[in-house]
């Protein structure tokens, strides 16, 4: 800057020099007197040099000036610079969304945030407000926007507000909207600048604590929040109680918190199961419990103790929660069903060793009479009375002595402890079946029809014939008398169990009225002479024997369905 004065100045007073020789020159011709003519021309070179001079101080002051200006320019420049480098560090750091809103022109501009935490490129985002509350979830847009220009009206300097903003991608975030606003010298608004924070992980962690704290208050089991450790007693002091352990105790949440849920132990408590909960706060493992508890009023309660330890991002231990529940009722019906199972088995006890003694005890007998009256058949007596007396005697004789084996034949199926299975093929067993009832086939020539998708079972061989010689004898001994006698029976596989049913168009049975004893003891259900209702019951007991289940359908004067289901494995 100096170079360029001293330039000039040297400049000036040439060309003033040169101007005033030339002038000089000129000015002989015309001027008589030698003497003024050189003291003409020496005035004109002092007022060169005065010129110059006084340029030389008027253009340094103004240098000084102009570097005045220009140093204080650089330095506002600088701080601009530094301001701006400040600026982008910051809204880097703290990955927020800057945004600058002047008022009067309605002109809005974003940072890069806007891009990398909403995914808009610049070409997307709009330079006005419309755009920016377009982008408001519309469920915040109206609360937001009535909240924002009461800010403005009341010309506050900060404002702040939570909202829903749209990304490019069509989801919404949660953001924290934070800014302030310039005035003019009059206080008139002009201008916004903004940050949005994302908030959206906040939000769900937020959320979700709510959503735990309202479990935790509704939640019908006690809940105890307690300190990580504890130097006074062996389990740590309480910080909070939900309602349902007030419910549960009769302590509220003032009376115990800052201090150890050691008061509500009873003198029944079951000492192995606290020092195992002692072991594992010492261990700081989890643990579960039943003991007996005391409340405020003395009254005891058995409890299931979940405890658990709760550790910080940095794996130390921060807290024991632990969770009761009270199974006063289930500690009660336990007891009642321990000391029923104890009654049912003795009185089960006592009936099978009724049962012996009456069928074994009364076979003897039975026989010996049985025995006797074979005799009598061969003695001719002529007294007709005394003949009558006899054959009355002899039938109930052979009643009870079939009652007798019946009676042996449940025991000898409901005692049985195991049975062996093996592998059967069923067309194999139902030939079987059907020479055992040949001569009720022969005489009634049912139509019989045999499908067997499974062909084979793993069952118990014995009962199972037993089981369809009953089923196809009653099926035959029930028919109807108006039409032919059809028998179907099938077998399929239905996951892991063989369903065989076996189906006939006989008389059937009244199930509105006989459902419930279908298949009890001496249940009579036809009024025919060799019926003695234990058939279905000896079938039902032999397939529960054997692991499986009998099912019946029946329609009077239709016919009978009856479905057995049975394990297929070895």
């Amino acid at each position: 800057m100096k170079s360029n004065t001293n330039k000039l100045i040297l400049i000036y007073t040439l060309t003033t020099l040169t101007f005033v020789v030339i002038g000089h020159q000129f000015s002989q011709h015309f001027v008589a007197e030698q003497s003024m003519s050189v003291y003409s021309f020496f005035k004109d070179i002092i007022f060169v040099v005065l010129t110059s001079i006084l340029l030389k101080l008027i253009l340094s002051k103004n240098d000084a000036i102009i570097s005045k200006n220009f140093n204080r320019l650089k330095k506002s420049n600088d701080a601009i610079r530094e301001s701006n480098d400040k600026y982008d560090i910051v809204a880097k750091a703290t990955s927020d969304t800057i945004w600058d809103w002047k008022l009067d022109e309605d002109h809005f501009s974003w940072n890069k945030g806007i891009e990398s935490v909403f995914g808009y490129s610049q070409n997307e985002v709009a330079v006005n407000s419309n755009w920016w509350f377009d982008k408001i979830h519309p469920e915040d847009s109206i609360k937001m926007s009535v909240r924002l220009y009461s800010f403005i009206e009341q010309k506050t300097e900060k404002w702040q507000d939570q909202y829903r903003f749209k990304c490019a991608d069509n989801t919404y975030k949660y953001v924290l909207d934070r800014a302030f606003l310039l005035k003019d010298k009059n206080g008139k608004a002009i201008r916004m600048i903004g940050a949005i924070q994302d908030i959206t992980k906040q939000k769900e962690e937020e959320n979700r604590l709510k959503l735990l704290e309202t479990v935790i208050i509704q939640s019908k089991d006690a809940i105890i929040i307690t300190e990580p450790k504890s130097i006074t007693s062996k389990i740590p002091n309480i910080i909070y109680v939900n309602p349902a352990f007030t419910i549960m105790s009769g302590y509220t949440s003032d009376e115990i918190t800052g201090k150890s849920p050691d008061l509500f132990k009873s003198p029944n408590s079951d000492d192995n199961a606290l020092s195992q909960l002692f072991k594992a706060i010492d261990l700081k493992k989890e643990c579960q419990i039943e003991t007996i508890l005391s409340s405020k009023t003395k009254k005891e309660y058995w409890v299931r103790l979940s405890m658990v330890p709760i550790f910080n991002t940095e794996k130390e231990l921060s807290h024991w929660i632990s969770i009761l529940r009270d199974i006063s009722e289930e500690k009660r019906q336990e007891k009642e069903k321990e000391q029923l199972i104890r009654e049912l088995t003795q009185n089960n006890t006592d009936l099978k060793q009724f049962s012996y003694i009456t069928s074994h005890n009364l076979r003897a007998p039975l026989s010996n009479l049985t025995g006797l009256l074979q005799l009598l058949e061969e003695i001719p007596i002529h007294d007709t009375e005394l003949q009558e007396i006899l054959n009355g005697f002899n039938q109930s004789t052979l009643l009870l002595n079939n009652t007798v084996n019946d009676l042996v034949k449940v025991i000898t199926i409901k005692d049985k402890p195991a049975i062996l299975k093996e592998k059967i093929v069923l067309n194999d067993l139902f030939q079987n079946v059907f020479i055992q009832l040949d001569t009720l086939i022969t005489t009634h020539h049912p139509v019989i029809e045999l499908d067997f998708k499974t062909p084979t079972l793993y069952s118990h061989k014995p009962y199972l014939e037993s089981i369809f010689v009953n089923l196809v004898s009653n099926a035959i001994k029930y028919k109807s008398d108006t039409r032919d006698l059809k028998i179907s029976i099938a077998s399929q596989k239905v996951n892991n169990t063989t369903v065989i049913h076996i189906q006939d168009n006989g008389i059937g049975i009244d199930l509105i009225r006989n459902k419930d004893k279908i298949f009890g003891l001496y249940q009579r259900f036809h009024l025919k002479p060799d019926s003695k209702g234990l058939g279905l019951y000896l079938v039902k007991s032999q397939v529960e024997i054997m692991g499986g289940t009998i099912e019946i359908e029946s329609e009077i004067n239709k016919g009978t369905t009856l479905k057995l289901t049975f394990k297929n494995l070895k």
